[in-house]
């Protein structure tokens, strides 16, 4: 229910004013998990393309095709996230502009094939421009009674137009290192608006609503990749005499999926929400988290395509695929949430295991080992519970 100092105006607007950071049962809208189903749709195109790029031999390319396509993918979907834990009215307006940059999520996803089979990103940056577009028209909206934050709401909007205008001149090069250059300057530029924005005028932000939406997302991620892997495997059934090694596979992509749920939801995320620097550093560091997860999907596919005798692949790199995005994934959660959250055990045990299931391709049942040490690490966390780890860390 709206408060009396928030009712909507003559065109049923609610004023866009700062959210309450110590808001109670700050929950996830249903808007916002409808926007994340749109923007795993790109996640799992983009993980699609790698698997296809990969199995022809094309790893290199294909990863690099990947990293980039998903930055556009996870920092739309990062800045939607902070603004909206900072501005959400929930009004006919916010909800029109979130869904037209729905649209551009699904512009981008219609972009990626292309991205990856000609080097075409056109379609992917017109996806992007226009996600980033209505972000200025919200900053704008949101600086109108945004009182001591209306310096970084212009920030914000005046960044993000200038960055986006780069993106299109960027379109215009044709030498491909200057291209890999200039990408990655522009990326800088990306993530350095809102370190530029808010240590010039703080926008609240919710610690437990930007650790559930994180959460929300990575639960649809992981979903996506145990979709896709179930797909890869009972596909496989009618190519393969070797049912046995196909099920166990499947098998164990599901234990691994699930471990790497249990992982992540050990640590008390929202405690890593505090300054800016902390924010920042476990906002962007999900980066890494969201990439990887999407990535074992595919690794799990190509690992099929090379049982199977269908991949230009080496096997011992196809077992790579699905062991090193695990690897990452741990070691991403680990640094973020569940480092400062543990003792001296877990936090041995957690970095030593995420390492070691690289030793996968020593033996020739394929996840074998990555299951084994995934397992070892959740029964860790499960003796050591996070309360108890800060007990014996001096109440960190």
């Amino acid at each position: 229910m709206i408060s009396p100092a928030v009712q909507p105006s003559r065109f049923r607007l609610v004023p866009m004013r700062p959210r309450d950071p110590g808001e109670d049962s700050r929950a996830a809208s249903s808007l916002e998990l409808f926007f994340d189903l749109v923007f795993v749709i790109a996640v799992s195109i983009a993980a699609t393309n790698l698997h296809e790029a990969v199995t022809t031999g094309h790893l290199g390319d294909g990863l690099a095709k990947y990293l980039m396509v998903f930055f556009a993918i996870w920092w739309a979907w990062m800045n939607f996230t902070w603004f909206a834990t900072s501005f959400d009215t929930d009004d006919w307006l916010y909800r029109v502009l979130t869904i037209v940059q729905m649209g551009g999520v699904l512009i981008l996803a219609a972009g990626i094939g292309p991205a990856f089979a000609d080097d075409n990103f056109l379609i992917v940056i017109l996806g992007y421009i226009l996600m980033r577009v209505v972000m200025i028209a919200q900053w704008l909206r949101a600086s109108r009674h945004a009182g001591e934050a209306r310096r970084a709401t212009l920030i914000y909007a005046c960044g993000i137009g200038i960055v986006q205008v780069l993106w299109v001149a960027w379109m215009s090069i044709d030498a491909p290192m200057a291209s890999v250059v200039v990408f990655l300057a522009l990326v800088l530029a990306e993530v350095a608006i809102p370190v530029i924005a808010e240590a010039r005028g703080t926008t609240p932000w919710h610690p437990e609503h930007i650790t559930e939406r994180y959460g929300c997302f990575t639960i649809i991620v992981l979903g996506e990749s145990m979709l896709a892997s179930a797909n890869a495997v009972f596909g496989a059934f009618e190519d393969s005499e070797d049912i046995v090694s196909l099920v166990s596979l499947g098998v164990l992509s599901l234990l691994v999926t699930a471990a790497m749920w249990s992982i992540y939801f050990w640590p008390p995320h929202h405690r890593a929400i505090g300054g800016l620097g902390g924010s920042l550093t476990y906002g962007y560091g999900h980066y890494v988290i969201f990439a990887a997860a999407g990535a074992f999907s595919a690794g799990v596919g190509i690992e099929v395509d090379s049982q199977l005798g269908d991949s230009a692949l080496d096997p011992v790199l196809a077992t790579f695929t699905v062991s090193v995005p695990i690897a990452v994934f741990v070691l991403g959660v680990w640094v973020l949430a569940i480092r400062p959250n543990a003792g001296g055990a877990v936090n041995t045990i957690v970095p030593v295991c995420a390492v070691l299931v690289l030793l996968d391709p020593i033996i020739p049942v394929p996840t074998f080992l990555t299951t084994f040490f995934m397992i070892i690490i959740v029964i860790t966390l499960i003796v050591a519970s996070p309360k108890e780890a800060a007990l014996s860390t001096g109440g960190r």
